[in-house]
């Protein structure tokens, strides 16, 4: 009998390290980690600011260079690319094709801060972990930033050239498409006329419309391109893993060490058991 409780009360150790490490190693991401300066990933892309050199905008004085959307073009092209391909088989004429894939994204991705996500002020997605979400799940969650880089990249991928636009505080999708006469406002990118807007982050905003704040007004804007952005190196410096509360994780190998450590503990008391 006393060797029964010991082996109980061994086994609830086990089972209790067991789910901790679990939920542990659940939650964490091996795709990024933290530094001093913020979140990186495995582009070294700093997901966590938009300024400086690798903030995923590239924000400067000058203008900005949005690089996140490069993770998904070009060699690296994965989810967000095939939805594009997709709904441009399903809709071979211009006009309609570009106003199918707004929509998607409109109404697929659920406007939601970063802070309430991730706990960070900035936090911004790709578009290929944004594409996977919605595939597996039917919606996601991102800001204003995420649903632009998912719009850029699909018009990509749907034979559109396209770009990025940030304002005051705000980011937003154009695609080429000269003669769609339903726009709100026609843009000139460069000198060249037949940009329209895709504004995805209102549920009730239809394809082309534009607030009245970014008419008018000198906006930043970036064309997208098939542009090759090298997976950077993780740097020899210490690095905490990032979980995707927005946290961090502290998992160790109690699995496989503890369920050796277990089946030695029961094969000992088999052994005193025979004798």
């Amino acid at each position: 009998m006393h060797r029964v409780r010991i082996l109980a009360v061994l086994l609830g150790l086990f089972l209790a390290g067991l789910a901790t490490t679990g939920y542990a190693s659940a939650s964490s991401s091996s795709g990024f980690y933290e530094k001093p300066d913020g979140v990186y990933d495995d582009w070294g892309v700093c997901r966590t600011t938009p300024h400086g050199d690798n903030g995923y905008y590239q924000v400067s004085e000058t203008g900005f260079r949005p690089i996140i959307a490069f993770e998904s073009l070009g060699e690296e092209i994965a989810e967000a690319h095939a939805l594009g391909k997709e709904i441009a088989r399903n809709y071979p004429d211009e006009f309609q094709r570009a106003e199918a894939i707004f929509y998607f994204v409109r109404d697929r991705v659920n406007y939601t801060p970063d802070e309430d996500q991730f706990n960070y002020k900035e936090f911004a997605q790709n578009a290929d972990e944004m594409a996977a979400v919605i595939q597996e799940s039917g919606t996601g969650n991102g800001d204003c930033e995420d649903s632009a880089v998912l719009l850029a990249v699909m018009y990509r991928a749907a034979g559109y050239r396209s770009a990025l636009v940030a304002g005051k505080g705000h980011t937003a999708c154009l695609v080429s498409l000269p003669g769609y006469d339903k726009a709100s406002s026609v843009f000139e990118l460069d000198g060249e006329p037949g940009w329209v807007w895709a504004e995805a982050t209102g549920k009730n905003n239809p394809f082309g419309w534009t607030s009245k704040e970014f008419i008018d007004v000198n906006l930043a804007s970036y064309e997208i391109t098939d542009e090759v952005l090298r997976p950077a190196q993780i740097p020899g410096e210490t690095v905490t893993a990032v979980a995707e509360s927005g946290g961090t994780s502290s998992a160790q190998p109690f699995p496989f060490f503890g369920i050796i450590f277990f089946l030695w503990l029961m094969s000992l008391f088999r052994r005193r058991g025979a004798r």
